[in-house]
């Protein structure tokens, strides 16, 4: 059986480091020659159209997936060299898609509570304490009400503000937020952005990873950006080098005009 590599031992003490990876399915590469680090400190944004591979990289990032070709490093672990479900325990995953997994009839501190054991619904043995601990992240992430009810009557956006607090129930050290805006209309989508705005200022904030269609919810914590298109980086940098009208036209592939919010919120308008 691995175990997680030492410190020192890996590649370097990045949050996560792509080095020349590629994913190749049957008759077509998924990723081609992926070359990417995220440091500690760094919250990063993904954008990319359908298709661009976001949901691959996010996959392999959280071990479901391996390269074909190069070398993958997250957190501190080579990949051949780790556990994958000790690290999957260091990493908070925040996906719509996870809703699915999860039992419509359970309540909800204890949907928050399966977080810290990265399982879908309670298997493994809990003290009072720790279901309070559930309770207690649950009420800072403004969920304080949804206690004591079933996941199953809650609202899209109330089911999200759950999954971000299951993913925060185990610490992470890094805290993926998948498309989180998804099926939420204008004031859930902007209250849950506040609430990543709120982690990305804690004292000891897990290193964020963000992936969106729409640079208009790219929260100011969000200095990095990477572009990903047809499973290719198109361009990576300082957002301010990133999100610009000609970046973002050729990267779109349609004439864009980017408008300030407030100094580094930009929103992305087609002509």
């Amino acid at each position: 059986m691995y175990s997680l590599t030492k410190e020192g031992e890996g590649l370097s003490q990045a949050i996560l480091s792509f080095k020349d990876v590629s994913l190749q399915r049957s008759d077509r590469t998924i990723l081609k020659h992926i070359d990417w680090t995220i440091k500690p400190k760094e919250n990063w944004a993904i954008l990319g159209l359908n298709g661009a591979g976001k949901t691959t990289m996010l996959k392999m990032i959280h071990g479901d997936l391996w390269p074909t070709t190069g070398q993958l490093e997250v957190l501190g672990g080579l990949f051949g060299h780790i556990s994958i479900p000790e690290l999957t325990r260091r990493i908070g995953w925040v996906s719509t898609a996870l809703q699915d997994w999860l039992h419509p009839g359970d309540l909800v501190e204890k949907i928050v509570l399966s977080g810290k054991f990265a399982s879908i619904g309670l298997y493994e043995r809990y003290t009072q304490q720790e279901l309070d601990q559930a309770k207690t992240i649950l009420s800072d992430m403004g969920g304080a009400k949804l206690i004591g009810k079933t996941y199953m009557v809650l609202s899209q956006g109330e089911r999200q503000l759950v999954m971000i607090a299951r993913a925060m129930m185990a610490q992470p050290e890094l805290l993926i937020l998948d498309e989180p805006c998804n099926g939420l209309d204008l004031f859930a989508r902007e209250s849950l952005l506040q609430r990543v705005a709120k982690i990305a200022d804690m004292p000891n904030s897990p290193a964020l990873l963000f992936v969106s269609h729409y640079t208009e919810e790219l929260m100011p914590c969000f200095q990095n950006v990477l572009l990903l298109k047809n499973g290719q980086v198109f361009q990576k940098g300082k957002r301010k080098d990133i999100l610009t009208n000609n970046n973002l036209a050729n990267f779109y592939e349609a004439p864009i005009q980017t408008a300030q919010i407030d100094e580094d919120y930009p929103q992305k308008q087609s002509d």
